[in-house]
């Protein structure tokens, strides 16, 4: 009976061990004002990327830099896109072409080709300690 007790204990502490999640730091510099907030999409595949989000952060906007943090990231591999919400509609701003009318980044500083970039150019690795990542607003 105790070696069963012992084992499931080590199952126990190894699947903790397999499902630390670190914290996701991002400074947004470019920021034009302090209206409105930062809000950012975290995506974990190139089939989701833009599509289903796996967690979501906003921080008030501060004009020059803001940093904002999504807690609890699983380690492994990701893609954000963000945007200043400077008039706090809760949504991403176009214009009649549908071309964004507000700032906006993808991790990486990544730039897509006559739209937004790709998932593999967007990618980083965040590691079970957490990751801390800095970006430009276009």
């Amino acid at each position: 009976m105790t070696t069963r007790r012992l084992a499931l204990c080590l199952a126990a502490f190894f699947a903790a061990c397999t499902a630390h999640a670190g914290d996701l730091t991002i400074t947004v510099d470019g920021v034009k004002s302090n209206d409105g907030q930062i809000m950012v999409a975290l995506y974990d595949s190139a089939d989701g990327f833009l599509k289903r989000t796996v967690k979501t952060g906003a921080a008030p906007a501060a004009n020059g830099s803001t940093r904002l943090t999504i807690k609890d990231v699983p380690a492994g591999n990701y893609g954000f896109a963000l945007f200043h919400d400077a008039n706090s509609n809760g949504k991403m701003d176009k214009n009649m072409m549908g071309i964004p009318s507000e700032d906006y980044a993808f991790s990486n500083n990544a730039l897509g080709n006559m739209g937004p970039p790709s998932f593999d150019q967007a990618r980083f690795a965040v590691p079970a300690a957490g990751a801390a990542i800095t970006v430009s607003l276009r």
